[in-house]
């Protein structure tokens, strides 16, 4: 047993410095390798050089074609839960389409309510304006002509009586003949009372009366206007002819009139509805830096271009206008302002976009622009 102790000391050293040399060359061998150079992949396109000799670089964004401002960005007037979406995206749209619907169940309700009232106070005005009734004239025609009936029984009475007693005082009593006399004139004052609510019922309604009514119809009136007015916003609708670009909601969605939030981009305070032009032009936006304002050639004697992100394809650009406002520099991927204390000036192109160009709003390019005949 003494004897085979160092042999099997011996394997296990043996091992191990056999497993040590295995791993040295192990990593030589990847040493060499990592740092063997391989040939660069060609470049999937070449990238567009400056076609203008002292030409000037920017970043654009194409939009649709608008006589002023940008897209139409739509935010609805009114807080609500979208019930349905009546139009699809890249659909073309003429001015005052529906766009989309938000729950206006108790708005219109609301406004039901107001419109009822406004047609009872219309109602009673009308009742009043068509006085006298005709029932209640000739109602009021048959208690005078009773009244004077009675008025005439009584003053026949007190006639007979008055002349007996002219004949022979002991014929009729005094008493008797007061009690006729009052009797008479009792009748007589019901008949000139019953005349007089002839003369009412003649006249009709009160002119205050009629005034008070109209004001209180006027104001139901113009409540259920507004209340029907704030019923229709509860409605979308395209405030011009033109391209649905996106629709930020769906069915079930609450919305507000701060915008809604964007899952996607993570981004509040996003238009509810994007509308722009129909899609066979479009206009490319691009900030020149204030530093290379100078450098800009007169409108009529620019010459630019575009050139679209990924490709080798050129566009030819037609200027449109300048916004005459140095504004800050903003990242045009997502619109918020840089950190850094650049402006910029706006230029406003436009270009044919048929089957060969096939741009989209929103789609960032570079464009350069240069001095017509300068290539």
């Amino acid at each position: 047993m003494a004897m085979r102790l160092p042999t099997t000391r011996l394997s296990g050293t043996n091992l191990l410095f056999a497993l040590a040399a295995l791993g040295c060359a192990a990593g030589i061998a990847f040493a060499v390798l990592s740092h063997q150079r391989q040939a660069p992949l060609p470049p999937v396109f070449d990238p567009p050089p400056n076609p203008y000799a002292q030409g000037i670089y920017a970043n654009g964004i194409v939009e649709s074609e608008q006589p002023n401002g940008s897209n139409l960005n739509l935010y609805p007037e009114v807080a609500g839960t979208v019930t349905a979406i009546l139009v699809q995206e890249g659909q073309a749209v003429a001015r005052g389409t529906p766009l989309l619907q938000l729950d206006d169940a108790v708005q219109r309700a609301t406004a039901e309510q107001q419109r009822a009232q406004a047609q009872a106070a219309q109602a009673l005005l009308d009742e009043l304006k068509a006085q006298p009734r005709p029932e209640a004239l000739a109602v009021a025609q048959a208690q005078l002509a009773a009244t004077e009936a009675a008025t005439k029984a009584a003053r026949d009475q007190y006639d007979k009586q008055q002349r007996a007693f002219d004949i022979d005082a002991h014929a009729v009593s005094r008493d008797a003949l007061d009690t006729s006399r009052n009797a008479w004139q009792v009748a007589d004052a019901n008949r000139a009372a019953a005349q007089r609510q002839l003369e009412l019922v003649r006249a009709g309604a009160w002119t205050y009366d009629l005034r008070n009514q109209a004001a209180q119809r006027d104001a139901l009136a113009k409540a259920a206007q507004a209340s029907g007015a704030l019923l229709a916003k509860y409605t979308l609708r395209a405030p011009d002819d033109g391209v649905v670009l996106a629709i930020r909601a769906a069915a079930g969605g609450y919305v507000t009139p701060q915008g809604v939030y964007d899952a996607y981009t993570q981004s509040s305070n996003q238009p509810l509805v994007v509308m722009g032009s129909r899609q066979d032009h479009l206009h490319v936006r691009c900030y020149v830096d204030e530093i290379l304002i100078p450098r800009l050639p007169p409108g009529e004697a620019i010459d630019a271009q575009l050139s679209v992100r990924g490709t080798s394809r050129r566009i030819p650009l037609q200027f449109v206008r300048i916004e005459p406002y140095v504004s800050p520099k903003i990242a045009l991927s997502d619109q918020r302002q840089e950190r850094v204390d650049v402006r910029v000036l706006p230029l406003i192109f436009r270009f044919d976009n048929g089957d060969a160009a096939r741009l989209y709003p929103g789609q960032l390019v570079d464009v350069y622009i240069g001095r017509k005949g300068a290539r």
